[in-house]
């Protein structure tokens, strides 16, 4: 189970009893804000892209949009491409709706978009539909072990 991935990664930093499973859907960013209680904006979704062969993760916020333009660039894509929905499990770890930074197959590049760095914490999800943790900016990059950051999204200032 995929939620069991996570948690078994972040017991890495000690984070693992932080998971929150929630009774309602955090499927999407509306869903998982109204579960939280938050702005959309401290919602961190996963996006995943292809780059050739690989598969890329961005962490960006929930109120930021992808421009394909300044993705191109950050990652020397010739064409923007998200990972076909059927896909996306095979290809990272976890399926749509609980995809997270943590637990991701081997291979899997995890960066962070600075739409985040408002925000003191923020809400990834933890491999499931219904799971989410609060870290800090600091934490996530940690835990997610992310590459770095990168300035990839749009309308969100």
């Amino acid at each position: 189970m995929s939620i069991e991935k996570a948690r078994l990664h972040l017991a890495r930093w000690g984070k693992d009893a932080l998971v929150t499973e929630h009774e309602v859907s955090s499927a999407t960013v509306e869903l998982a804000a109204q579960a939280l209680h938050t702005e959309a904006g401290r919602i961190a979704k996963t996006l995943s892209f292809l780059n050739g062969e690989r598969t890329l993760l961005v962490v960006a916020a929930g109120d930021a949009r992808v421009d394909s333009g300044k993705l191109k660039k950050a990652f020397g894509l010739k064409k923007a491409r998200m990972v076909p929905a059927e896909e996306v499990e095979p290809r990272t770890g976890h399926a749509v709706g609980g995809v997270c930074p943590f637990g991701v197959n081997e291979g899997v590049d995890v960066w962070l978009d600075e739409s985040l760095r408002r925000y003191a914490t923020v809400f990834p999800a933890c491999g499931s539909s219904n799971s989410s943790i609060e870290l800090t900016l600091d934490e996530l990059a940690e835990c997610a072990e992310a590459r770095g950051w990168v300035d990839v999204c749009r309308d969100w200032q």
